[in-house]
């Protein structure tokens, strides 16, 4: 899905100077499901659906990356789904509100539908729906961004799916002129985009390859 300029406008001081912080998928499985956990997913979701600056960068990793083990996640072969895409490409956005909405409420941490949601209230200038959206996508992509610096495998940034990937490249600003190569991983699958000699690594995770 494409945003245009629109997600140039988003990303303008989306980051701040944050710790990196290795991530473990097994940890954050068991600590989401453990109700005497403090990063137990009804807890976060609780904040993140009220407040998400309550929210500090490990809680939003948790559930970033905590979506790969939800069943009732948002898939983009799904039949609403779509019908919020065509919704986005014909500029019908009364319409991506209604199924952004119900989309949001299922998978509220999937970064496509709050774009979606982003640009439809925008359009509307519904200020108040437009922040709190934007301040739930500024706590998850900062999530990944604190996932590692791109510069080897081993401090690869990483990301729940390829269209996660892309989000992520416009905001690193890793334009057309970068060229991709591919290969697997024990757990995923490493894209190493290359310019100049420099390489920038992203791994995505298989779960939702």
């Amino acid at each position: 899905m494409k945003y245009n300029f629109f997600l140039l406008l988003l990303f303008i001081s989306v980051f701040g100077f944050s710790q990196k912080s290795k991530i473990d998928l097994k940890q954050i499985e068991k600590s989401l499901k453990n109700p005497d956990s403090p990063y137990n997913y009804e807890k976060l979701i609780f904040k993140y659906k009220g407040y998400p600056k309550s929210l500090d960068s490990i809680e939003a990793q948790y559930l970033y990356y905590g979506r790969n083990f939800r069943d009732d996640k948002v898939s983009a072969v799904d039949e609403n789904f779509k019908s919020l895409t065509d919704a986005f490409k014909q500029g019908n956005f009364e319409e991506c509100i209604r199924l952004g909405k119900v989309l949001y409420g299922k998978d509220p941490t999937n970064l496509d539908v709050l774009l979606v949601l982003l640009r439809a209230y925008d359009s509307r200038k519904d200020g108040s729906n437009f922040m709190h959206h934007l301040n739930q996508f500024r706590l998850l992509t900062e999530g990944i961004k604190n996932s590692g610096n791109g510069s080897s495998e081993k401090t690869a940034y990483l990301v729940n799916s390829v269209g996660d990937e892309y989000i992520l490249l416009n905001i690193l600003n890793i334009g057309k002129d970068y060229v991709r190569g591919s290969q697997p991983a024990k757990d995923g699958m490493f894209d190493i985009w290359e310019k100049d000699g420099r390489k920038l690594y992203i791994k995505i995770l298989y779960s939702d390859l």
